[in-house]
């Protein structure tokens, strides 16, 4: 587990109002203000003028604005760039201690629950691991982190918390044979409302999506989103997920499941037809680890600390790649992606091993009136889940847009 970097010193910041509805003054002003602070997030550090720029505001307007973001906290200044004509530039940052907010990851053997600041940077985490999830378990877990946590911050970082995000994957009950539980062990999840459950328990704003969406969307923001406005994104958890970026924003579809990549339809290396999921997950290098005697344990203890296990793991990588390539293509036959992104709840070794593979293998397909996208590791890496169900809390309070990272959020008050 990490610390916390020191107390901050910035005052405490109110609310951002939710811009939505009637263009009164009071919520030009907040959309203006998520506006700017939006800029910033993405281009990293702006001067008053860059914003001005940007926005099309009036460089009194965002004189204004960004005096009342600073005095709240939510943004600080950088040293003055000189050098130009006349007086010099400074740049404006988010302040990281500003905002902090819960991320809880549900998957199929391990639970993760993090402290993200307002930049996207993990500040504390823990950690559980399980044969299967049950809804028990993860209240428990979910409701003595929080306490755990919140006991290692002082009142000032307390009252910052925006919330907590959940990234889940949705209908667990239908995986209970994959992932080895009982027959009718997870058939409970079917009477359970988890974020309901949670916010009964916590003091905070609860936030669902699902756990691959959440994890497109903190590649979005936080990786390779600011230089790809359109990609793919294929997440390698216990079942391999997806998502779809366009126009830099997630596009969720008609239902809400545009991008769920599992389903797929790719051939094995028998030339047999399987779903992606079959072939491209960790469950799969779970199960030939198994029937080799080996134990597949160290698996699930820490998605950063795998060992190299030889010959079952590069099999298990080459026939992933060959998947994923297969799928690379049909995506990029439909959609002009400018980049196909591969991450993983696995080390970077790992990844980038995958992903030159997967390189390898789509150049031995035809791919003859189909425009390639660059093939690239994702950049966010095996915390993109948790990052992700952080997010949501700060950019339901803070950004210009919802839409910006997802269509839709669901959200319930903490009682």
């Amino acid at each position: 587990m990490s610390s916390l970097d020191g107390p901050a010193h910035a005052p405490v910041p109110p609310p951002i109002l939710n811009p939505a509805g009637g263009a009164n003054q009071v919520r030009v002003r907040a959309y203006n203000e998520r506006l700017v602070l939006s800029l910033v997030r993405l281009y990293g550090a702006l001067s008053k003028a860059d914003i001005a720029r940007r926005s099309g505001l009036s460089a009194q307007t965002v004189s204004v604005i960004m005096r009342v973001l600073e005095k709240e906290g939510l943004l600080s200044r950088g040293a003055p760039v000189r050098g130009r004509v006349g007086q010099p530039s400074i740049p404006m940052h988010l302040n990281p201690d500003a905002v902090y907010s819960f991320g809880l990851k549900i998957g199929r053997r391990s639970a993760d629950l993090v402290l993200m600041d307002f930049v996207g940077r993990i500040r504390m985490q823990l950690h559980q691991t399980y044969a299967y999830p049950l809804p028990d378990e993860i209240l428990a877990f979910v409701t003595s982190g929080i306490e755990e946590i919140e006991s290692r911050l002082d009142d000032k970082q307390r009252s910052r918390i925006a919330g907590l995000g959940i990234a889940a994957p949705f209908e667990l009950w239908n995986w209970a044979e994959e992932v080895g539980a009982p027959p009718g062990a997870m058939e409970v999840w079917r009477e359970v409302d988890l974020q309901a459950d949670i916010a009964a328990r916590v003091s905070h704003p609860v936030f669902l999506q699902n756990d691959a969406t959440s994890a497109c969307g903190a590649e979005l923001v936080f990786g390779v989103g600011p230089s790809y406005p359109d990609f793919v994104y294929f997440f390698i958890g216990s079942f391999i997920g997806g998502g779809i970026v366009l126009n830099s924003a997630i596009f969720s579809g008609r239902t809400g499941t545009a991008g769920a990549i599992g389903p797929l339809p790719v051939r094995d290396r028998n030339g047999e037809t399987k779903q992606l999921l079959e072939i491209a997950s960790i469950f799969v290098l779970e199960n030939m680890l198994r029937e080799r005697g080996i134990d597949p344990e160290p698996l699930w203890y820490s998605a950063d600390d795998w060992v190299d296990f030889g010959e079952p793991m590069e099999v298990w990588i080459q026939d992933s790649a060959k998947a994923l390539a297969q799928a690379i293509v049909a995506a990029a036959s439909i959609v002009d992606f400018s980049a196909a992104v591969i991450d993983g709840g696995f080390p970077d070794w790992v990844r980038s091993r995958m992903v030159q593979a997967t390189i390898d293998e789509a150049a031995k397909l035809d791919l003859q009136g189909v425009v390639m996208p660059e093939i690239i590791e994702g950049a966010v890496g095996a915390q993109a889940r948790a990052i992700g169900g952080a997010s949501l809390p700060i950019f339901s309070r803070y950004l210009t847009d919802q839409n910006v990272l997802f269509k839709e959020i669901d959200h319930a008050e903490g009682t």
